[in-house]
């Protein structure tokens, strides 16, 4: 009987085999490749919820991997202001576009934080429905500092071109009293209720964007602010000055704090819209005694830090105010409201994240929103001027970590004053 099976050509044999190796490898080093790869991945949940991540974001974030697929959302690796970008602009422009490329945001790494780009795209089904996305993350921290240490190389030169150390100290001056003009000069004296304000400029050389107030609206009500520009500089300033004489307008025509929030971005965003984008972050309040010696609290905040409440009794926390959208971004925005009641010897502190964003300790850790709260309650609850007085303090231990303008306003109702044994003889 005739053989019909073919004869291997000389070395076809080992190239079969060499083939099925490469195949081998090629099979093994794919999920490798993914876990080891010098960049993070990750997909989630058309929610947000993290289903698969590889070991080098896990690496970055300094977490196990239980403790992060099923149970966090990608926003929960993000700071604070990257929670912001991605809620205003990121998320949107994926849910429109399906995919955003090379979009610089901040993760919270393993005690500190860490510049990254990001890339998203959002897989589908054949029927076009959204699966889950897929992000691509890329270490930008040699890119950050390299920009860094250029543009400071380049401010560093032009100013020792363009003035003078006399001409300096000229334009520190006239900055100084130019940033004291967009505050208010005193806060005024509200029946039962104490009132301490405090404000940190980082740089004499520029002007700063953080900006407050304090002011009656009626018989008994008066209404305050506390809110951060983005930027420094000129045009900082003068949004600043927009932003603050835009609410004391606003609340006198109708002091809810949602609609006052609301006329600030209508403002902004149409004053702004047409050039360089400008926003801040804020929270508006009204304050009206309810006649036993206590103040009700009706607030809203534009993407701003919660406030945070320091009781007569040492207890101390914040007023949750999530979701609140940045203001001027977006020609419409939503703000969050919350309410609460100050009791003698309580106080209410508004502060902008120059406080919480310092960096401290030899590693130049976050100072973060726990220690903030964890000092508060440390503080015998002495009113509001005795807790800025020792947040001042604090800032000034800082020292160079304290790299951002801090605003801080603490509004209070006085706690009674002791009995003495005399008084109950009398």
């Amino acid at each position: 009987m005739r053989r019909t099976d073919k004869i291997p050509e000389p070395g076809e044999e080992d190239a079969d085999a060499t083939d099925a190796m490469f195949t081998s490898l090629l099979e093994d080093s794919a999920e490798e490749l993914y876990e080891q790869a010098p960049c993070g991945y990750l997909s989630t949940l058309m929610d947000g919820t993290i289903a698969k991540i590889n070991n080098t974001l896990l690496e970055w974030l300094g977490l196990d991997r239980s403790r992060v697929v099923g149970r966090m959302r990608f926003t929960d690796l993000l700071t604070v202001g990257g929670r912001l970008y991605h809620e205003t602009h990121f998320a949107p422009l994926l849910q429109m576009k399906g995919e955003a490329g090379g979009i610089a945001m901040d993760i919270r790494a393993a005690g500190e934080r860490m510049p990254v780009l990001v890339t998203s795209k959002v897989k589908t089904s054949e029927d076009g429905e959204p699966l889950l996305i897929r992000t691509t993350l890329f270490d930008a921290r040699d890119r950050r500092a390299y920009e860094t240490e250029l543009l400071r190389a380049r401010q560093a030169a032009e100013e020792a071109r363009r003035q003078s150390e006399a001409d300096r100290a000229r334009l520190q001056e006239a900055l100084a009293v130019l940033q004291q003009s967009l505050l208010p000069s005193a806060l005024p004296a509200v029946p039962g209720l104490e009132a301490g304000s405090y404000y940190h400029t980082a740089s004499p050389d520029l002007l700063g964007g953080d900006f407050y107030d304090l002011f009656p609206l009626d018989a008994g009500r008066s209404a305050f602010f506390l809110g951060d520009v983005c930027g420094k500089g000129p045009q900082a300033a003068a949004v600043t000055s927009l932003a603050r004489y835009t609410l004391r307008a606003a609340a006198l025509h109708d002091a809810d704090p949602i609609t006052a929030l609301t006329t600030l971005n209508t403002v902004l965003h149409e004053r702004y819209t047409s050039g360089e984008g400008r926003y801040c972050t804020a929270i508006f309040g009204v304050l009206e005694p309810d006649g036993d010696g206590r103040v009700n609290v009706h607030l809203a905040s534009g993407g701003h830090p919660s406030a945070l409440i320091q009781r007569a009794d040492g207890s101390t926390d914040y007023l949750p105010t999530p979701g609140g959208m940045l203001i001027g971004v977006l020609p419409q925005a939503s703000f969050t409201a919350a309410r609460t009641r100050l009791l003698p010897g309580d106080t209410l502190l508004l502060y902008t994240d120059g406080l919480t964003e310092a960096r401290t300790g030899p590693d130049r850790e976050l100072y973060g929103d726990e220690a903030l709260r964890t000092f508060s309650a440390a503080q015998p609850a002495q009113g509001p001027q005795a807790l800025i007085n020792a947040l001042g303090r604090l800032l000034a231990s800082f020292g160079d970590g304290l790299d951002d303008d801090t605003a801080l306003l603490a509004l209070g109702v006085p706690a009674p004053l002791p009995t003495t044994v005399s008084d109950n003889l009398t």
